[in-house]
């Protein structure tokens, strides 16, 4: 929850003689944070739950090696614990017993009453979930997870998760640091060494241990993030202390309200900060004090945080990764940090930007203190009306940055609320502020993406075509053409890109005016982020390819099948399996709005093969149709219409190339899937309760609304293609060889283990078993399909072993093996942009 400031007059109440004398004559309006959340406590629990993950698939994965040590060690083991018998024993209890005691003892001498029952609560937690994962792993787990974390006592694998360990372990987390807690010290001391005697004597697992200690970690950090932990940021008596190693003398110092508070207070008051001061606690996410010294300055404060630049950091660190052209920074410390801001600020003043001059760097307790000079009655370009801002101000914006960019400096943050502007003797003067998250020596494209972000701003308040003649009235056309390529929401800050949500057609509008002015810019999108969706979402299906290979597929038995198989037959089910794809191709492409190579298109079905591990059966390949037709400009519903008449398409021509094969076999034979009374009879009553529910109003209503909407998206376009034969002829080509090519590849499997059966029946049976995959939403239809066609090929006579080889020798020709050639084709595709 934010700190919302409210007026409290420090230092007028009983105090301690020496913090009344060193706050005597100062008044400070602020509120005090008692407790606070670190995130590094947050981040600690995250880190300690996936080292518990990865300890368990370590023991699971390597517990031939734990085995293989355990027994190495057994004779010295039995050895050292024979001499170290009586000391182990007094370590034991000193850690078990002792030591628990003497950090509650010192907690409650210090009169920490709170801290006392989050250690026993941490501590009790640990012990708890220690035991819980104890019974699950020898309940539930694996047998190689349970012997990786035992060890051999008397004869017998036992096994050993020390709950004792966890209880310790979150006993001391939580009871505080161990530079302020001497028992706490020497305890973390003493466990260490018990860790490494019983891991020596083997009378425990070391994955085992390593669990516990990891459980104990998390509890207690868990609990102090929940509960919070006192306070180490400069308040108070700490905060005057640190404006007078300023070298200030303070005498009143306000605190300004952050965006959240800001809104709760309401209507500024006549002591209220000024709009300057609001808005450098908006952009600068720290605490920011109106200071006023003993000589009648009035100066800005900016406090930074110690158990804030964890989430700095992170945030840092993200970006650095994910966007090209930032620096990655290590940046860690509170010192790093404050000496950064420091150091922008002074490269800032020293090219020749106005901006607010640094006076002093202090420490406070966990806070550095930036005391700077104030803007003076400047405002937010944030807070002016667009009527305010007059070409004049917006020429002087763009020669503030102009300067910091001539000496290499790039801002990387530039909103509403850094750009100051002030009018002084009816001349507009502009302030640039907040460089902390800027760059010294900065890279082409970081200065690139200020002048994207000045120019979005701007277009923002004054609209597109303003803001880029400001622009070309003080940089270079090559500079204005540069931001083409850039005009895109990930390369704006947060505040800007939360503005743009509200007036989406801004960066349309920028791009139109760019053109217009300068006919030979480029203004395709240039690729800024190293990973996005698209990276995230192959090495997603990559993983689960791997998994599922590894987890589902047997290969002893698929190498046994195909080495009783004819490989003659065995080639042509594999090639027939490939003419499929240029069937859906063909279908695709006569369905589609926009001309379309049938080659690319054919590699987009090669590329669902692949995605189709990941996706239900069906998904995979109008997923990435729909994908292909946005990215070449389709209307995302046009492109939605054109996919629904593609897997229409594919159902209808199925249905009557059925019909067809039946009538031409001119078989009377049954039926290979024969349907009895008792079939009809559950299909009579399922259909009448279907046609019972339509009869309430509100079923048909929302019947209505999930298909009406797609219908009349999808009729216009039948409608146009039905009007061109040639269009027609070549969808229903495609699905005819699409369909013929599948049943004929099932076909030619069961040539290759000498089984002959009709076409009609072969026909049936691949489609039986390819509706069982698309019913049961399973990726690639794994399991059912294979089932399905075994099943069907025992109902027709087949022997149920060679049904069986049949059917996974036919789905390792048209399933498996194409997966590494759909992977190699998205991958293609991606580079080329059609994905």
């Amino acid at each position: 929850m934010p700190e919302l400031p409210t007026t409290a007059r420090l230092g007028l109440g009983p105090s301690p003689d020496d913090d009344a004398d060193r706050l005597a004559g100062v008044e400070i309006v602020d509120t005090p944070a008692v407790r606070v959340h670190h995130p590094s406590d947050l981040l600690g629990v995250v880190v300690g739950t996936l080292g518990i993950a990865l300890v368990l698939v370590a023991a699971t994965y390597a517990q031939n090696t734990t085995t293989g040590v355990a027994e190495d060690v057994r004779g010295f083991s039995s050895l050292l614990g024979q001499i170290l018998v009586f000391p182990v024993t007094v370590l034991e209890l000193v850690v078990v017993v002792l030591a628990p005691v003497a950090v509650l003892t010192e907690l409650a001498i210090r009169r920490l009453g709170r801290q006392l029952l989050e250690a026993l609560a941490a501590a009790l937690s640990g012990l708890l979930v220690c035991m819980v994962i104890a019974w699950a792993v020898h309940t539930f787990g694996p047998e190689e997870l349970v012997t990786g974390m035992s060890v051999r006592l008397r004869g017998d694998w036992v096994l050993t998760v020390p709950p004792y360990v966890a209880l310790i372990a979150g006993l001391l987390t939580t009871s505080g640091p161990r530079t302020r807690r001497r028992t706490v010290a020497w305890s973390w001391n003493l466990l260490w060494v018990w860790v490494g005697v019983v891991l020596i004597t083997a009378q425990v697992s070391l994955p085992g241990l390593a669990v516990a200690l990891l459980v104990g970690r998390v509890a207690g950090l868990g609990v102090r993030y929940l509960s919070g932990v006192r306070s180490e940021r400069a308040y108070g008596v700490s905060l005057v202390d640190g404006v007078r190693r300023a070298g200030f003398e303070p005498v009143r110092i306000a605190r300004v309200p952050d965006a959240h508070a800001e809104h709760a207070d309401g209507p500024a008051t006549p002591d209220a900060p000024t709009t300057t001061t609001r808005a450098i606690a908006r952009y600068s996410d720290h605490r920011v004090y109106d200071l006023t010294t003993a000589d009648g300055q009035d100066l800005d404060v900016v406090v930074l945080d110690g158990d804030r630049q964890v989430v700095g950091m992170l945030s840092r660190l993200w970006r650095s990764l994910r966007l090209r052209g930032l620096d990655g920074r290590s940046v860690v410390s509170l010192r790093q940090a404050a000496e950064r801001a420091a150091l922008l600020a002074y490269a800032a003043r020293a090219a020749g930007v106005r901006t607010p001059r640094l006076l002093s760097v202090s420490e406070a307790d966990d806070s550095m203190l930036l005391v700077q000079e104030a803007p003076g009655s400047a405002r937010p370009l944030a807070d002016l009306d667009p009527e305010e801002i007059t070409d004049e101000m917006l020429e002087e914006v763009w020669a503030q940055l102009r300067l910091a960019h001539g000496a290499g400096i790039a801002h990387r943050a530039l909103t509403s609320d850094v750009v100051l502007v002030d009018v002084v003797v009816g001349r507009p003067v502009v302030w640039l502020v907040g460089w902390e998250q800027g760059d010294v020596a900065s890279s082409d494209l970081a200065r690139r993406m200020d002048v994207t972000q000045l120019v979005a701003l701007l277009a923002l308040r004054v609209g597109a075509t303003r803001a880029l003649e400001s622009a070309s009235r003080v940089l270079p056309d090559e500079d204005i053409a540069a931001v083409g390529p850039l005009l895109q929401t990930i390369a704006l800050p947060q505040r800007t890109r939360d503005e743009m949500r509200a007036h989406k057609e801004v960066l349309a509008e920028l791009r139109s005016a760019l053109v217009q002015r300068l006919p030979e810019a480029d203004v395709h999108p240039e690729q800024l982020v190293r990973f996005g969706a698209r990276t995230l979402l192959t090495i997603f299906l990559t993983t689960v390819a791997v998994v599922v290979v590894l987890t589902t597929i047997n290969v002893d038995e698929i190498m046994t099948a195909v080495g009783e198989s004819d490989w003659r037959w065995s080639l042509v089910s594999f090639g027939l399996g490939l003419v499929t794809l240029v069937g859906a191709a063909l279908a695709f492409v006569a369905f589609s709005p926009v001309r379309l190579p049938v080659w690319r298109a054919t590699l987009v079905q090669t590329a669902a093969t692949f995605v189709a591990l990941a996706a239900p059966a069906g998904i995979g390949p109008a997923a990435l149709n729909l994908r292909m037709l946005t990215r070449r400009g389709v209307s995302t519903g046009l492109a939605a219409a054109t996919v629904a008449l593609v897997q229409v398409s594919q159902f209808v021509v199925t249905i009557l190339l059925l019909l067809g094969l039946s009538i031409a076999s001119g078989t009377r034979q049954a039926s290979p899937l024969p349907a009895s009374p008792q079939m009809f009879l559950a299909i009579g009553i399922l259909a009448l309760l279907v046609a019972s529910t339509l009869l309430v109003p509100a079923v048909r209503t929302w019947v209505a609304s999930k298909t009406l909407p797609m219908l009349r998206q999808t009729w216009p376009r039948l409608i146009e293609v039905v009007g061109q034969p040639r269009r027609l002829a070549l969808a229903f080509g495609g699905n005819v060889l699409m369909t013929m090519g599948y049943v004929l590849a099932f076909d030619a499997a069961l040539q290759a283990f000498g089984q002959h059966v009709s076409l009609v029946q072969v026909a049936l049976l691949y489609l039986a078993g390819n509706t069982a995959g698309s019913l049961v939403p399973t990726p690639g239809g794994l399991g059912t399909v294979e089932l399905a066609l075994s099943a069907g090929l025992t109902s027709v006579g087949i022997n149920a072993g060679v049904a069986v080889s049949v059917a996974f020798l036919f789905r390792a020709l048209t399933f498996w093996l194409r997966i590494p050639i759909g992977w190699a084709a998205m991958r293609y595709l991606q580079r080329k942009g059609e994905l």
